[in-house]
C-alpha cells in the first residue's frame, strides 16, 4: 500500500489519510476521493494531501477485518460488521469466555497490521456483551500475513469461544457457631440463590448445621444422597488449613480437595472439591455479600 504525500490533482480513487475540514463541509478520514472532493480541496487552496493507494494483493481493512474476525470465533461468538478496519465480537450466550493466551499472542505477533483484543479468559459475560474488538490498523493490509493470521486463527478449532453456563440444581449447607445469627444465614441464603439464577442455576434445598466436623460430615451425607450437581458450603468460620472442619468433612464422607486457596481479593480462602461426581465448593466469607 502506497502511503503518503500526493498532489490533489492526482488524488482521485486515493483513501484520506486525515480528515480535513473545507467551508461547509468535511472530509473525513478513510474517505476515497472523487473528483467533486478534489474540486473542493483545490477551492481551499489545498494542493497536497497526505492519502493512501491499494497497491496489487492488498486486502482493504474492512474485508480483512470481516476476514480474521470470523476465523477467530467459534461457538457462542458473534462478529458485528466491520467499520474503519475494526470488527467488534459479542458474545451469544451468558457464560465464560475461553481462549489460550498464547495462541492470542502468536496471533497478535504475526503483523503489526493486525490486532485482537479480548476480554481476560474466564471472564463471565452476558449475551449480547462485546468481547473483543479485531482491528486492522492501516487501510489496506497485504494478503500474506492475513492468510498466515487466518491460519492462526481456525487451527483445530477457532480461537474464541463462549462456554454456556450449564444449569445446575444445587444444595447449600450453612454451619454456625455459638452466637451466629440467623439473619446472617438468611441474608446469605438469598444472595447465593440469586447469584445462582442469575447464571442459570437453582437453589432446590438448604441444610443448616453447627461448625464440626461431624454436624458437616452428615449434613454433606444427607446432601449428597439427594443427588445434586452442586454443593456449596458456607462455614461459619473460613477454612485456614486442609485440615480445617470443612475439608475435613468433605474427606470422611469419601470426597476429596481439589484445591484449597486462591490468587484474589477478596475470595482467596475458596475451596474446590468433589464427592463422586458432585462438585463441592467451600464459600469464600465475601460471598455473603451480594
Amino acid at each position: 500500500m502506497y502511503f503518503g504525500e500526493q498532489p490533489v490533482a492526482e488524488a482521485e480513487g486515493s483513501i484520506l489519510a486525515h480528515s480535513r475540514r473545507l467551508d461547509g463541509r468535511v472530509l473525513k478520514k478513510g474517505r476515497v476521493l472523487n473528483n467533486e472532493d478534489l474540486t473542493a480541496l483545490k477551492a481551499a487552496g489545498i494542493e497536497r494531501i497526505v492519502c493512501a493507494r491499494l497497491e496489487e494483493n492488498d486486502i482493504p481493512e474492512d474485508k480483512a477485518a470481516d476476514l480474521l474476525a470470523g476465523a477467530c470465533c467459534g461457538p457462542q461468538v458473534r462478529v458485528g460488521p466491520a467499520f474503519t478496519g475494526r470488527a467488534n465480537l459479542f458474545a451469544e450466550a451468558d457464560g465464560i469466555v475461553l481462549y489460550d493466551p498464547e495462541r492470542l499472542d502468536g496471533f497478535n505477533l504475526v503483523d503489526e497490521t493486525i490486532t485482537l483484543g479480548l476480554v481476560s479468559p474466564y471472564q463471565a459475560v452476558t449475551r449480547g456483551q462485546m468481547i473483543g474488538t479485531l482491528k486492522i490498523i492501516p487501510f489496506a493490509v497485504p494478503e500474506s500475513p492475513v492468510r498466515i493470521a487466518e491460519a492462526l486463527a481456525n487451527q483445530d478449532t477457532p480461537l474464541l469461544r463462549v462456554a454456556p453456563f450449564q444449569p445446575r440444581n444445587t444444595i447449600m449447607i450453612q454451619s454456625r457457631l455459638p452466637g451466629t445469627k440467623e439473619s446472617v444465614l438468611d441474608s446469605t441464603l438469598r444472595v447465593t440463590s440469586d447469584r445462582l439464577d442469575t447464571l442459570g442455576s437453582a437453589l432446590v434445598s438448604e441444610a443448616r448445621c453447627e461448625h464440626n466436623h461431624d454436624s458437616l460430615m452428615n449434613a454433606l451425607r444427607r446432601a449428597v444422597a439427594a443427588d445434586p450437581k452442586l454443593i456449596l458450603v458456607s462455614g461459619a468460620s473460613a477454612v485456614v488449613d486442609r485440615r480445617d472442619v470443612i475439608p475435613s468433612a468433605i474427606e470422611s464422607v469419601g470426597g476429596e480437595i481439589l484445591h484449597f486457596g486462591m490468587p484474589v481479593d477478596p475470595g482467596n480462602l475458596m475451596l474446590i472439591g468433589s464427592i463422586g461426581n458432585i462438585p463441592v465448593i467451600g464459600m469464600p466469607g465475601c460471598a455473603r455479600s451480594p
